[in-house]
């Protein structure tokens, strides 16, 4: 699996001009399943997400991780993360979960995130969405978990 995260002062997502998740500072995370994850790659990332520490401590330094903040955690699906663009000028998408599968590991991943932080919104799978987000610091990392084939 693969989580793009961002550490934002706020973020949101609308489907047809209506906003189905917003959160103000936080982590907005775009999330991918790939060929081959199953619920251990999920839980794994979870875990990872959850603790990664990239908000900033009294001196300044990346020291606390969204548990520690109680900020809001955004996950939005988005499996053009999983694009293969070694060749030509065109992605291909077949590193991607099949679509069903893809569902069922990012409505797993979001109702799992849901019991273990308290503010946790989602977009909708498959929906064409329109996310906004103001980037704090920048900070942005990508985290993958290799499937086990």
């Amino acid at each position: 699996m693969i989580a793009l995260l961002q550490r934002v002062s706020q973020a949101s997502v609308a489907v047809d001009s209506v906003t189905v998740g917003a959160i103000d500072a936080g982590l907005m995370v775009f999330l991918c399943a790939e060929r081959g994850d199953s619920v251990k790659q999920a839980d794994a990332l979870l875990s990872k997400l959850i603790a990664y520490r990239v908000f900033s401590d009294d001196a300044g330094k990346m020291n606390r991780s969204l548990a520690q903040v109680q900020g809001g955690l955004l996950l939005v699906p988005q499996f053009t993360l999983a694009a293969d663009t070694k060749s030509g000028t065109r992605p291909s998408f077949t590193p991607a979960a099949a679509p069903e599968e893809g569902r069922r590991l990012f409505d797993y991943f979001v109702a799992q995130a849901r019991l273990r932080h308290p503010l946790v919104e989602s977009g909708r799978f498959g929906a064409d969405m329109q996310v906004t987000l103001t980037n704090d610091g920048p900070v942005t990392f990508w985290l993958q978990l290799r499937p086990a084939l």
